[in-house]
């Protein structure tokens, strides 16, 4: 686990398919379960499907602003080599600082994605995206509750699509 004040790395915090450390070595090239500090929260923050995916095709998770909100994660610790190659992941997303809570501790000025041009209204996933979320979820610790409640958002937004089409 990285000190406080280690320059040569960078707090992230994912809470979508990039809960996943197999998912996220796709993008990274290396293994990724070592630099998983633990299972994380932010505090005035809702999960939405706020943007339409061209390359999953399908909707992929963003944060947004909600008083008495959380929205659970995993907090990583990574080398800054990766930046450049979580950025070109994160496509149709811009850096924001959040404070997290992991283990009891604070971690300001953490990194986390947010879409840049918001969709009016949610778009489901698809079911790989689905379950890769699940999987990051359940891998890395976060609270049953939560993850219940991550699975009923996701199944429901599929219904709906399911019926609407």
């Amino acid at each position: 686990m990285m000190v406080r004040g280690d320059s040569a790395r960078f707090y992230y915090f994912a809470y979508g398919s990039c809960m996943c450390p197999v998912d996220l070595k796709r993008s990274l090239h290396e293994k990724t379960h070592s630099y998983v500090v633990g299972p994380a929260q932010l505090n005035g923050y809702r999960l939405g499907f706020f943007r339409y995916s061209r390359r999953r095709q399908c909707g992929v998770l963003d944060i947004v602003q909600s008083d008495g909100s959380t929205v659970h994660g995993v907090l990583y610790s990574l080398p800054w080599h990766f930046s450049p190659l979580l950025d070109r992941r994160e496509e149709g997303y811009v850096h924001h600082q959040v404070t997290i809570q992991c283990q009891g501790q604070r971690f300001p000025n953490t990194r986390t994605y947010t879409v840049l041009d918001k969709l009016v209204h949610e778009h489901a996933p698809s079911d790989w995206y689905f379950d890769v979320v699940m999987r990051g979820a359940l891998t890395c610790g976060l609270p049953e509750s939560y993850c219940w409640q991550l699975f009923n958002h996701m199944h429901a937004l599929q219904l709906q699509q399911q019926f609407a089409a």
